[in-house]
């Protein structure tokens, strides 16, 4: 006969799903390094929109402030708050399609990374049409989306990068040597 082994119920070793905000930390994580993997996945955005002019202005290294305005085909007022959505893309629509890729990115996840962990404000406005919408994104937190009164294009602004995961934040380096090591990569 085989006694059965008495094991203490302990809350920490019980498998469970995550939450989605534990979720999109981790996977910002993976996709967001430091500042210039933002910077790398919005210009990548942009270009992709068929920018032909992209600003890029940034504060702090990338910290307090990145922003990045293009002049590209823009985002329709429906879809911003799905921008944000994980995997998420307008590259792709069929499994058929990743053997036809011809854009930098595609997989709808740096939107998603960046809005769970800084304090991010897009705004777009397809040429097309006369006004655009602007929608925050705090933190995986969405403000009411408002119209936007702005030139053709987008315009995303990530402030406070890490905001909401200090100990990730507190482990960058300094604004110069973040970018050196971008500039080497």
């Amino acid at each position: 006969m085989t006694a059965a082994l008495a094991m203490p119920e302990s809350p920490l070793r019980r498998i469970r799903q995550l939450p989605m905000s534990v979720i999109n930390k981790i996977s910002a994580g993976e996709v967001i390094e430091r500042p210039a993997s933002v910077v790398k996945e919005l210009l990548e955005n942009s270009l992709d929109a068929g920018a032909t002019r992209v600003d890029i202005d940034v504060e702090m290294g990338g910290i307090e402030l990145i922003r990045v305005v293009d002049n590209g085909h823009g985002i329709p007022q429906g879809d911003l708050e799905l921008a944000f959505a994980n995997h998420a893309t307008s590259k792709l629509s069929t499994a058929d399609d990743l053997f036809r890729i011809q854009s930098l990115g595609f997989r709808g996840e740096a939107l998603s990374s960046i809005g769970g962990i800084a304090q991010v404000t897009l705004q777009s406005r397809p040429p097309e049409q006369a006004l655009g919408a602007e929608l925050s994104c705090h933190g995986g937190e969405f403000g009411p989306t408002r119209l936007w009164n702005g030139p053709a294009g987008t315009r995303i602004e990530v402030r406070h990068l890490f905001f909401n995961t200090p100990v990730r934040r507190k482990f960058l380096k300094t604004p110069s040597t973040r970018w050196a090591i971008s500039a080497k990569s």
